[in-house]
């Protein structure tokens, strides 16, 4: 395999840079797209993002006020809605695309934006278990700009809050059956989907994890497990508004392909930031992947570039001498090497054929134009993020 752009010609720019397709490849998909890079659309996304925000965060609040202490207060911080020592804050609680996205799958298949908002909680919910377990995993002592909450609370309450939340993800879904004017058998429906989901993400921490001790991954076993770590649970929240509203099979995995095509896309980004993104902006540790010696995307690709900077990131990753404590000046070249051995362009290019391939599914749903431009918005948005 070679590391360099097989799809996408990518420029300078921002995380992915300017694409460019080739003649006639995906043409249909990326005029859509195109369509996205104006300042309403931008305006658009930002919207969406707050209509999740405000329509799942009260329902939010309350499933995690109904914890047992201390772990309601763990996780009230871990939301950042209020400080270490308890009092009400503003922090920042991520960009809320998977709420945004369930709202909008309701809405595809011409059920209102609210019947999303137990799967917006729900995906919320079982997102944030795996953040709390992530951290703590990871030794990450930064998120949203803040200490994560293992080094505030301790490794235990991390670990108890983490498994809470996904069983809260499970809870609110059968109350949906209740309170949320969805069917017992639909209900039932988004329950299996979001525990195949959530079974899905852990097989792919799983990996991820076992990755970190091997010396190379190729690209296929990466994109395998990243289709789990964050693929899985994108796909859950792009079909399950529309599950809970009724949506028959085939509109539902039409809806979750576009989901785990988004989420390849989305943690390809991940991936590229985890090296290059500012800490000031992504609220993450610099340079946190090259010091776990994570085998991300551009790693994989470097890899199995074959060339002398490939041979080198090689020796380097397999050498235990340092593993974790390697100065900033090492992780630099590190960084430089993998871009070199063309990881950092081949991730960029991988992203936008994920972006492509995830708008391609939505020609399988009909649904208004509006929202159509909606999930392509959001598709964009994913791909050209900085954080």
């Amino acid at each position: 395999m070679t590391a360099g752009p097989s799809t996408t010609d990518i420029a300078p720019g921002g995380p992915l840079g300017q694409a460019r397709r080739p003649d006639g490849e995906g043409e249909h998909v990326e005029a859509r797209a195109a369509s996205t890079a104006t300042v309403g659309e931008a305006a658009s996304v930002q919207e969406l993002l707050a209509r999740g925000r405000s329509l799942c965060t009260p329902q939010l609040r309350a499933a995690v006020a109904g914890l047992a202490a201390p772990m309601d207060t763990v996780a009230a911080y871990h939301f950042g809605w209020i400080d270490r020592d308890g009092r009400p804050a503003a922090g920042d609680g991520g960009k809320a695309v998977r709420p945004a996205l369930a709202l909008l799958s309701a809405q595809a298949v011409g059920a209102p934006a609210e019947m999303g908002v137990p799967g917006g909680v729900s995906v919320e919910l079982v997102h944030n278990f795996s953040l709390l377990h992530d951290d703590l995993m990871d030794g990450d002592e930064t998120r949203r700009h803040r200490a994560t909450a293992w080094t505030v609370f301790g490794p235990a309450q991390a670990i108890l809050v983490g498994d809470a939340l996904a069983t809260l993800g499970t809870e609110v879904l059968l109350d949906a059956a209740v309170t949320g004017g969805a069917s017992a058998a639909d209900a039932a429906r988004a329950v299996r989907l979001i525990t195949t989901a959530t079974r899905k993400l852990i097989d792919g921490q799983a990996k991820d994890v076992a990755f970190e001790s091997r010396d190379a991954v190729t690209v296929e076993e990466c994109l395998d497990m990243e289709g789990g770590k964050t693929g899985a649970l994108l796909a859950a929240a792009s079909a399950i508004g529309a599950v809970l509203a009724g949506a028959d099979d085939r509109t539902s995995d039409a809806l979750q392909r576009y989901g785990h095509h988004l989420g390849l896309a989305f943690q390809a980004v991940d991936d590229l930031l985890g090296i290059w993104g500012a800490t000031e902006v992504t609220g993450k540790p610099h340079w946190g992947d090259l010091r776990q010696r994570k085998k991300s995307l551009p790693v994989a690709a470097a890899l199995a570039e074959g060339g002398s900077a490939s041979r080198r990131l090689a020796e380097q990753l397999a050498d235990p001498e340092g593993h974790g404590e390697e100065s900033e000046q090492v992780l630099a070249a590190r960084a430089a090497l993998i871009e070199e051995a063309g990881g950092r362009a081949w991730t960029q290019a991988e992203a936008r054929r994920q972006h492509t391939t995830a708008l391609a599914a939505l020609d399988e749903v009909p649904m208004t134009d509006e929202v159509r431009r909606h999930f392509v918005a959001l598709a964009e948005f994913v791909v050209v993020r900085e954080r």
